[in-house]
């Protein structure tokens, strides 16, 4: 399993700005365009042509299985304005970091199991469920940015998610059968392309209590304090790093392992936002959860 996301970053780093750029510019003005079409054509003529019909689309109406990401959740102007404007950072955000093409692909991945979960379920399908795994994904990437809850309320990324997290699970029991099933496929898609980082993240935690951490943590502490003033000694940090027989390295990748000396070209870098000198490859350095 580990290989096959070893292949998929190599790919999508290979073909960095493939794909549609902007994807989420287009999205939401896609949204916007139908949302004024909808003033226009009150009879809502546009809605039953875009919107997701399963009967419709076992006959034949196949477009359907996208169109539905373009009808608008929501009828209030100033809450639609904010919502596209929210999403359209956040997926501008994502396709900075992780490029074009994999963007692309999570985006589009989302939309995907979500049409055939609903085909599957005899379920409405609309944005909001995708639009959740984006915003678990920004939330995951950048748990302490902060937003203005209200307009006023400053509150961090991480525990937004976690409320967030927390109502859709609550709509997942108390909801009707089988819509609420949907969000199950959006945390899917959410899943499977950061099942490594959580993984991870678990397996951090656990050698976070281990004697071997403990004692890998006094050495770095050491070596920190013996170096406050000209920086970290990469020399002794390699020391510790490079053991149970590998070839020295100074620099690896914390979540895929890469080494500055099977991977000479890289430019690794060490994240100041994790809990000690966590170094990262280029593919992970801004696709990683933070080790706290």
């Amino acid at each position: 399993m580990n290989k096959l996301y070893r292949r998929f970053d190599r790919f999508c780093s290979r073909h960095y700005d493939k794909g549609i750029p902007n994807l989420m510019l287009f999205v939401s003005a896609g949204i916007a365009i139908v949302y004024l079409f909808s003033f226009i054509d009150p009879s809502g003529a546009i809605y039953r042509f875009m919107c997701y019909d399963r009967s419709a689309i076992l006959s034949g109406q196949v477009w359907r299985l996208i169109t539905y990401i373009f009808i608008p959740d929501t009828n209030g102007l100033l809450f639609l304005a904010i919502q596209l404007y929210f999403y359209y950072i956040i997926g501008r955000i994502l396709e900075r970091d992780w490029g074009t093409l994999r963007f692309n692909i999570f985006y589009f991945t989302g939309v995907l199991i979500t049409s055939l979960a609903a085909l599957a379920l005899n379920a409405h399908a609309t944005a909001f469920y995708i639009n959740f795994s984006l915003f678990m994904a920004y939330a995951s990437l950048y748990p302490e940015n902060r937003v203005l809850l209200f307009f006023f309320i400053p509150i961090k990324m991480k525990y937004l998610a976690v409320a967030y997290l927390a109502l859709t699970v609550f709509g997942i029991i108390g909801g009707r059968f089988p819509s609420n099933l949907l969000p199950l496929f959006a945390l899917f898609n959410y899943i499977l392309f950061f099942w490594p980082e959580m993984k991870n993240m678990v397996n951090s935690s656990r050698r976070r209590y281990s004697k071997e951490s403990i004692n890998f943590r006094r050495q770095m502490n050491d070596i920190r304090n013996q170096n406050s003033k000209a920086g970290p000694n990469w020399a002794e940090s390699a020391k510790v790093y490079s053991g149970g027989g590998q070839k020295p390295y100074r620099h690896k990748c914390h979540i895929c392992g890469k080494t500055d000396t099977e991977y000479p070209n890289l430019d690794f870098r060490y994240c100041s936002k994790c809990n000690g000198y966590y170094c990262y490859c280029p593919d992970h350095i801004h696709n990683h959860i933070h080790v706290e």
